[in-house]
């Protein structure tokens, strides 16, 4: 029978993502009202390395539930991928008295985790990632806030592209994945989505725009996901050598996308998914996952969450082309 916990650790991994600190916050009121101590890992893996540790009490977390960026801070570790940096973090961990972590970050944090359970530690992952590139859950902490921010700044812009008969080019994040780019593409109308799921020719994107001028529209919106293998800048450039009816802008928005109050739904997410790794740690889960599937949160294995990949669904892409006209 597992030993009963009595401390538990909580650290944010890799990329940043609004909602966060909401998670934290649930992740340390869940384990006081089990009576556990919890422990804030700095820094993410790099911090394990070094033994970053800070005390967290329910306290501590008061105030951060609006907060966008996580106050454990976070890191991309290289160091902890070798064995040297792994053993460095156990041993931080075994010092410090650590029964279990929950780890929270993106598919590479998702990783760093099956990697210390296959060590031997307790421990459950919660998937953060604005890209919602995680396998095995339907959303991310995080997604929905940049989403949101994504298509306020498209919003905007296309006053811009109406106003000066344009067609704006507009870069976001997702280097492997073209889920934001997809998404925002159907919430905000746009006429071409460019993701790395889906090869497209600059002359198909030239098409698009001259086919939004010849049927009467004053502006075009095409979303190119930073991983779709166009850098938009060059793209814009070559497009407005063509004789496509409007001249081209770029609108590059960058980590913007990270920031930001997360919304009710990242909120809610992120709050349900920290009691339920606390719970399930309390329960004798390990080397888990948590995941929300449909209105439920489950439990996923890492050894499934890191060996699958996760890309954008293409029934969307073909959506979004029909609804474009």
């Amino acid at each position: 029978m597992d030993k009963k916990l009595s401390t538990i650790a909580v650290m944010t991994a890799g990329g940043d993502a609004p909602g966060m600190n909401a998670c934290i916050r649930a992740v340390v009121r869940t384990a006081s009202a089990h009576n556990l101590d919890v422990i804030g890992v700095m820094n993410g893996f790099e911090g394990l390395i070094e033994g970053e540790l800070r005390p967290l009490s329910p306290r501590d977390v008061g105030g951060i539930l609006g907060r966008g960026g996580t106050i454990l801070q976070t890191h991309r570790s290289l160091r902890f991928k070798e064995l040297e940096g792994q053993r460095e973090a156990l041993r931080h961990i075994n010092e410090a008295g650590i029964e279990a972590i929950v780890v929270i970050g993106g598919d590479g944090s998702m990783r760093g985790a099956q990697i210390l359970s296959q060590q031997g530690v307790r421990v459950v992952g919660i998937p953060a990632s604005i890209d919602n590139d995680v396998w095995g859950t339907q959303l991310t902490i995080g997604v929905d806030t940049t989403l949101n921010t994504i298509m306020d700044a498209i919003d905007k812009l296309r006053d811009t592209a109406s106003s000066h008969n344009r067609a704006f080019l507009v870069e976001t994040m997702g280097r492997g994945s073209g889920y934001l780019a997809l998404m925002a593409g159907i919430a905000c109308g746009a006429e071409m989505v460019l993701i790395p799921e889906v090869q497209v020719s600059v002359a198909e994107v030239g098409r698009a725009i001259e086919d939004a001028y010849k049927r009467g529209k004053n502006h075009a919106i095409v979303i190119n996901a930073e991983g779709s293998g166009h850098r938009t800048t060059d793209l814009a450039e070559t497009l407005n050598k063509m004789d496509l009816g409007f001249k081209t802008r770029v609108t590059i928005l960058g980590h913007i996308q990270r920031g930001g109050t997360p919304s009710a739904l990242t909120r809610i997410i992120a709050m349900r998914m920290g009691y339920k790794a606390v719970t399930s740690l309390v329960e004798g889960q390990s080397g888990m996952m948590v995941a929300l599937h449909g209105r439920e949160v489950k439990l996923v294995a890492l050894e499934d969450v890191v060996t699958k990949p996760r890309s954008a669904n293409l029934d969307y892409y073909e959506m979004m082309r029909v609804l474009a006209r």
